[in-house]
C-alpha cells in the first residue's frame, strides 16, 4: 500500500510543475530556471521516497567552474540522485531524444535545455556534443552516463567514447561520479520505490589540458577503473587500491 501512496504523491507533484517548466520556457533561454524548478521535484521526489543520501568527496569539487561528470547508471533514481547530491552544479545530462517525449518528464528537459541526442544518426550525434560544449562554455556542467542504459545487476557496462571525447575537445576536466545503492531502492523494470540510502562518492577530478583525442581509449579505461573500485557492487576494495587507481589514471594520462 505504501508504493501507491508514494506513486500517488509523486504524480500529483508531477504534472503541475511540469506546466510550470513549459511555460517559463519562453522566457528562460538558458534552462536555469527550469532546472532550479527540477531540482524541487527531485527533492520531493527523494523525500517522498524516503531516501537519504549520502555524499563523499565534494570538497574536492570548484563550485565556481564546470565539469564533465562521468556516472555509472543502475536506476531511474540516478538523476534525482545527482541533482540533489551535485546541488551547486547546473547540470545537463546527454541524453537520447526519445526522452524528449515522455509526457511531462520529457517536456521538463527540453525546457531545462537538457542535450537530447539519436544515437542512431552519426551527424545529429556530433551536433549534439557541439551543444554539449556550447553549454559548458556558457558555465554549465554535463553529466554523462557511458554506459549509455541501466545495468541490470550491478556490474559496469562497457562505455562508450562520446563523454570523453567531449571532455578532450571541450578542455573540460572529468570527475568519476561512483552511485552505490539506487538499484536496490528503485531496481529495473520494477516502479516500487523503496526507502534507504544511496552512496554518492566524488572522485577527484582528472583535467585533460595536454590531453589529444589518441588518448580517449586509455582515459575511458581509467575512468572505468576509478568508478569500478569505488562500486559496492563488487567486492569493495581497501582505500589503497582505490588512490593507485586514482594515481594510475594521472600517471597515464599525464594530468595533475
Amino acid at each position: 500500500m505504501r508504493y501507491y501512496l508514494k506513486l500517488l504523491l509523486i504524480s500529483l507533484i508531477t504534472p503541475p510543475l511540469g506546466l510550470l517548466v513549459l511555460l517559463l520556457a519562453p522566457a528562460d533561454p538558458k534552462g536555469k530556471l527550469a532546472y532550479a524548478i527540477g531540482r524541487s521535484w527531485t527533492w520531493a521526489i527523494l523525500k517522498v521516497g524516503g531516501i537519504r543520501l549520502r555524499v563523499q568527496g565534494l570538497d574536492r569539487l570548484d563550485s565556481s567552474r564546470q565539469y564533465i561528470f562521468i556516472a555509472n547508471h543502475q536506476s531511474n533514481l540516478d538523476i534525482p540522485v545527482l541533482i540533489q547530491g551535485l546541488r551547486k552544479f547546473q547540470l545537463r545530462w546527454i541524453a537520447k531524444k526519445q526522452l524528449a517525449y515522455v509526457p511531462f518528464f520529457g517536456w521538463a528537459l527540453w525546457a531545462s535545455r537538457h542535450i537530447l541526442v539519436d544515437r542512431s544518426d552519426r551527424a545529429g550525434a556530433m551536433a549534439g556534443l557541439k551543444k554539449a560544449k556550447e553549454r559548458i562554455a556558457g558555465g554549465i556542467s554535463v553529466v554523462i552516463f557511458p554506459e549509455g542504459t541501466r545495468s541490470a545487476d550491478g556490474q559496469l557496462l562497457p562505455f562508450k567514447r562520446g563523454g570523453f571525447l567531449l571532455a578532450v575537445q571541450a578542455k573540460t576536466p572529468i570527475v568519476p561520479i561512483t552511485i552505490n545503492g539506487s538499484s536496490a531502492i528503485l531496481p529495473r523494470g520494477d516502479w516500487r520505490l523503496r526507502a534507504g540510502e544511496v552512496e554518492v562518492i566524488v572522485s577527484e577530478p582528472i583535467y585533460l589540458e595536454q590531453q589529444h583525442a589518441k588518448d580517449v581509449n586509455i582515459l575511458v579505461s581509467q575512468v572505468r577503473a576509478i568508478i569500478e573500485s569505488n562500486s559496492r557492487s563488487r567486492a569493495r576494495p581497501t582505500s589503497e587500491n582505490s588512490d593507485r587507481a586514482q594515481a594510475l589514471a594521472g600517471q597515464v594520462l599525464g594530468v595533475r
